[in-house]
């Protein structure tokens, strides 16, 4: 029983952990989403297209996430990938979501009414080969569905283990001699050792089972999911209610993980302050018309 719930307990961490990166990526997105809806005037900038809202801070999220943590490993370096890149796939996944995401909600029709985001938040982080599967192999949902259950097969185990050693004590009642009080004593002797070590397995299960009730409730990765996909669904729709259509940018540069971060954040923050002196130049003329 030790052995499997140490297993159980290792499994429920990874899946835990493995987890808790995709809440992880979805807190830093809403953070900027946030962020970047406290910084708008209604009114002031229009025509925005919820694609390249949603592109731009999807980009800027990836980019700033893992440069600013890159930054802080670069006292190794020989330090080519993290250990969480390479056994949990951290750095692919969250490039694939964004790929994902922006390749379902660039065809998504612009409405007054807020489209469907939860169906695609959803469908895209449950399809993400990266975080689905722990360590990229074992497939997190069948594996949580089996760590759920162990509380009750340990406390199964510990009351079949007491029946097997009450079954097999018996077996040698039957063989007593009440005229031999000597023999009888001695099987009596080890008819109650034998029931007592099954008592002993009932109460290993019920142990076990309090302990992997506790370990999944600290460690439960329902609640962090259900965080996950709140999070996100809710950043996403206040970057719709910001937009004014979804339109495609005809020469739109595709998602690029592999692209250096600060040249990528420098160039962003290069365009917007292009953008903001386009607007207040054509503000200047409009007042002077």
């Amino acid at each position: 029983m030790a052995a499997v719930f140490l297993a159980g307990l290792f499994f429920r961490a990874m899946i835990y952990y493995t987890v808790r990166r995709h809440e992880w990526f979805s807190k830093e997105f809403e953070k900027r989403v946030n962020r970047f809806i406290d910084s708008e005037v209604p009114g002031k900038v229009k025509d925005v297209s919820f694609y390249v809202l949603a592109k731009k801070t999807l980009e800027r999220t990836y980019y700033e996430v893992f440069e600013i943590r890159d930054r802080m490993k670069r006292r190794r370096p020989d330090a080519i990938m993290a250990v969480s890149d390479r056994v949990f796939l951290v750095r692919q996944g969250c490039a694939w979501l964004v790929k994902d995401i922006l390749k379902q909600v660039k065809f998504l029709k612009w409405t007054e009414e807020t489209p469907k985001l939860l169906n695609i938040t959803k469908a895209t982080f449950q399809h993400n080969p990266c975080f689905n599967r722990v360590f990229g192999v074992l497939p997190m949902e069948g594996l949580n569905d089996l760590i759920s259950i162990l509380p009750g097969l340990f406390v199964v185990a510990g009351i079949l283990g007491t029946f097997i050693g009450i079954a097999g004590g018996l077996s040698e009642l039957g063989s007593m001699n009440l005229q031999d009080l000597e023999n009888t004593k001695n099987i009596m002797d080890r008819f109650l050792h034998e029931i007592s070590y099954a008592m002993g397995t009932s109460i290993a299960g019920i142990i076990f089972s309090l302990a992997s009730h506790i370990t999944n409730v600290l460690l439960s990765p329902e609640r962090s999911y259900v965080s996950m996909i709140d999070r996100f669904e809710s950043a996403l729709d206040l970057l719709w209610y910001r937009s004014d259509n979804n339109n495609y940018p005809e020469h739109e540069r595709p998602f690029d993980e592999h692209r250096d971060a600060v040249e990528a954040l420098a160039e962003d923050a290069l365009n917007k302050e292009i953008g903001k002196a386009t607007a207040t130049a054509a503000t200047s003329v409009a007042r002077v018309s």
